[in-house]
């Protein structure tokens, strides 16, 4: 078989589906990439047996059809090193041998037969299906992603949760000492449909995402959890177990309320992050009328730093401890210029909302405390 397309283009989606690639796969074939030409379309898919997806270029000249799988790195290598220009493929299907054409040389290598790649199998019964714009929900893995864990013992806390319902989708995130729920009330569903998608695939969705304006169809099998948009689609395993009361642990009727610029006090928590103590990390927030003090110290090399930046505070004066990366990445991930702090005491949860939130949107953030020890 052969075909013609622009580097450009093949090198755009190859890039894209590769990302799923895991080098030294136990299934040797799961190491590439499969092509399948029929007509005008050259259809891609990677794979890692629990995360696969698949794509389409449109090609030309082309001459034959059928199924070749090649190395993803040795495509990828070869390709990022070529000017825009038109290619020409080559394959022969016996040999599955492969000629690359281009305006000054031939570059040549073999593959494995295509009919040996596994088959994504996409399910079609017990299915439920919703509807999302591509950059919501891109704007959705951006904001909760960063907060999943790392957990072997509780692998539903490695992914986002989606838990739609009658009034609104919900995503949430956590990883036991931070949590993000980002609402929308524009989805709604009277059937209950909720899974847990996990993290690389969820990092892959926003790879492929950020180019595209379709919608996203979501259908929820059994075990699978496909996307699809455009001429890409995304099926992954869910995770399998129970996620937690993501309701029960956020705080109710927190009488202490902050509300100041979130540039400036992610500023402020960077320059006493850098003085804390190296195994703890912990900066200290001491809140009274209009002020916030936030400071660090690290008694074994003799450093400290002391900073106050105003605000609007409605509460009694408290001090509160906070683990400082934690704290930065959360206020780095508010989307509104000013930020709100609202706290109970000193052992309770802080959340950290936006001052506004976007239209049909609320967002939540939650951070647990660290001991104080004066």
């Amino acid at each position: 078989m052969k075909f013609t397309v622009l580097s450009s283009k093949l090198f755009n989606q190859l890039q894209a589906v590769s990302k799923v690639v895991v080098p030294k796969n136990s299934t040797k074939i799961l190491e590439s990439v499969l092509f399948d030409l029929q007509d005008s379309k050259l259809t891609l898919t990677a794979s890692d047996s629990e995360t696969t997806i698949r794509t389409a270029v449109e090609v030309e000249n082309v001459e034959g059809a059928g199924k070749v799988a090649f190395a993803a790195k040795l495509l990828i290598d070869t390709l990022k090193e070529f000017p825009e220009q038109p290619l020409t493929f080559d394959i022969d299907d016996q040999s599955f041998g492969m000629n690359i054409t281009s305006d000054n040389g031939t570059y040549s290598f073999v593959g494995v037969n295509g009919n040996e790649y596994p088959e994504m199998m996409i399910e079609t019964e017990n299915t439920t299906t919703f509807v999302m714009p591509s950059q919501m929900l891109l704007d959705s893995i951006n904001k909760t992603v960063f907060c999943t864990a790392d957990d072997e013992l509780r692998p539903v806390m490695n992914g986002i949760y989606f838990d739609l319902r009658e009034n609104y989708l919900a995503l949430v995130a956590t990883d036991a000492h931070r949590l993000v729920r980002l609402k929308h009330f524009d989805i709604t569903s009277e059937q209950p449909i909720n899974f847990i998608l996990p993290k690389k695939p969820a990092a892959l969705l926003r790879n492929v995402l950020a180019r595209e304006t379709d919608d996203v169809t979501i259908v929820r099998g059994e075990k699978n959890v496909c996307f699809s948009f455009g001429q890409t689609i995304v099926q992954c395993l869910q995770i399998v177990g129970r996620y937690p009361n993501y309701d029960a642990v956020i705080p109710q009727n927190n009488q202490n309320k902050v509300t100041v610029d979130r540039q400036t006090i992610v500023n402020a928590c960077k320059r006493a992050a850098v003085f804390a103590n190296s195994s703890t990390s912990l900066i200290k927030l001491s809140l009274s009328e209009n002020t916030i003090r936030i400071s660090s110290q690290d008694i074994d090399f003799s450093t400290s730093a002391d900073e106050t930046i105003t605000c609007s505070y409605e509460g009694t004066p408290m001090s509160i401890g906070f683990k400082a990366p934690f704290l930065i990445e959360i206020l780095s991930a508010v989307p509104s210029s000013d930020v709100v702090l609202e706290l109970a005491d000193p052992a309770r949860a802080g959340l950290i909302l936006p001052a506004e939130n976007a239209d049909g949107e609320e967002l939540l953030m939650l951070l647990m405390p660290m001991l104080l020890n004066d």
